[in-house]
């Protein structure tokens, strides 16, 4: 695997790009292995871009978009891409949302102009905005409410960060979005989904040339936006552990460790990655194998990164086997962190550790839907769309006394907060 893998990373990804004048940025990728185009538009807003009594707008507009717009009737936008044959979706993070469509490759224009439509005049109306709320409020019901363990996040976050909107997950709080006005609504579109804020990728089974025409002819006229104010807001060090308990609707008692990481694209943040893919990822995985397998502490462990533009978090979980109190749990856990601070990983360890990176890159690059949105991040949050076949090599650069250092640094019990989560029937 790792040979297959290494040959097919030496397949860089090609690409031209070029900037529209209103301050779009244009990133074309042509791949005629399959007749199908990717067109995907990524906007440099995330919730951290949002006012504190207003959290919650960017995942809202997530949802608000697909409403309609001047020339697409509500409810519409969707069944265009449907008909055609194809699929659509988008995502928000902290940092950015991302919207996209897979189609036929003879539907380019279907993809060109709808994007033209959410980036030029979309519906934010009030009726938009009441039928969305609802559905945003039976998403938060459902992801984070209703859902055992489903307030991880949302109480880490608060207790990780004191003053950086990182503080309030991206899913929002319904106060804030029953509280905010159309206007409100309104001026946040105005302000984020401008070409200025935003990289258009089209990747797949299609003419550069003429792609570039389509480009032109559907994104050119939209007026360029006002410069974008962003956060710069920095995040003092944590000065000591925090911890917690957190009574909910569950069973069994589980137990939180969240780290303090460095940003997403800077040298340390690889390490810790890799570090948490070591202690989680897959069924050798040290957490998986120690604290659930053979100690069967755990039903459930895992960890995992928040690739965050501003420095994120890694988060380990663990939910306890029946009987097994969560002090042990962590004792257990902590064990794992202990290890890859105190010892140099193996080089057998190491070495499944890279290939098991090297295939993901080369799968991850393998479907035009994939290649179109790790090229708008490789522009967004790496400054240059070529990164798309470079970011490997920095993964690669890491070495066995690079993890320990970041251990050293980082998974330590000072730069974390932890949480046991109690069943509420635990509650004096």
């Amino acid at each position: 695997m790792t040979t297959i893998a290494a040959q097919a990373q030496l397949r860089e990804i090609q690409f031209t790009e070029f900037d529209l004048d209103n301050g779009l940025h244009v990133i074309l990728h042509e791949d005629h292995s399959t007749p199908i185009v990717a067109v995907g538009v990524m906007y440099h807003v995330g919730s951290k871009n949002e006012p504190d009594d207003r959290r919650g707008f960017a995942h809202f507009f997530e949802h608000l978009l697909f409403e309609g717009s001047d020339n697409i009737a509500r409810g519409e936008f969707s069944k265009y891409v449907e008909k055609a044959g194809g699929v659509l979706n988008a995502n928000t993070t902290g940092d950015r949302t991302y919207y996209y469509e897979v189609l036929p490759s003879n539907q380019l224009d279907l993809g060109l102009w709808l994007e033209s439509e959410r980036m030029m005049h979309a519906k934010v109306d009030q009726k938009g905005i009441d039928t969305q709320r609802e559905v945003v409020k039976e998403e938060r019901r459902q992801r984070y409410e209703n859902q055992p363990y489903g307030s991880i996040l949302i109480e880490v976050l608060k207790r990780a960060y004191r003053k950086h909107p990182y503080r309030w997950p991206t899913i929002g709080y319904m106060e804030d979005l029953n509280a905010a006005t159309e206007q409100d609504y309104v001026n946040f579109y105005k302000t984020f989904y401008v070409p200025n804020n935003a990289v258009l990728v089209v990747a797949g089974d299609v003419d550069p040339k003429e792609a570039r025409k389509g480009v032109e002819a559907y994104f050119a006229p939209i007026p360029k936006g006002r410069a974008i104010v962003r956060p710069n807001i920095m995040e003092p060090a944590m000065d000591g552990e925090v911890r917690d308990v957190v009574h909910d609707q569950v069973q069994l008692p589980a137990v939180v460790e969240a780290y303090r990481i460095p940003a997403y694209g800077s040298p340390d943040f690889y390490a810790v990655d890799m570090l948490n893919r070591l202690l989680s990822q897959g069924n050798s995985s040290r957490l998986q194998t120690n604290v659930k397998d053979r100690q069967q502490k755990a039903l459930y462990v895992g960890s995992f990164t928040l690739p965050l533009e501003d420095p994120g978090l890694s988060i380990a979980f663990a939910v306890a086997n029946a009987g097994v109190p969560p002090d042990e749990l962590e004792k257990a856990m902590d064990a794992e962190f202990a290890k890859v601070r105190d010892q140099i990983v193996s080089d057998a360890e190491f070495k499944r550790l890279r290939a098991q990176i090297e295939t993901e890159f080369v799968t991850d690059n393998g479907r035009v839907a994939g290649i179109a949105n790790n090229l708008a991040s490789a522009y967004t949050f790496l400054g240059d769309a070529s990164m798309i076949n470079k970011e490997i090599e920095r993964y690669m650069a890491v070495t066995p006394k690079d993890l320990q250092a970041a251990a050293m640094k980082y998974f330590v019990p000072s730069n974390r907060v932890v949480l046991h989560y109690l069943p509420k029937t635990q509650q004096q």
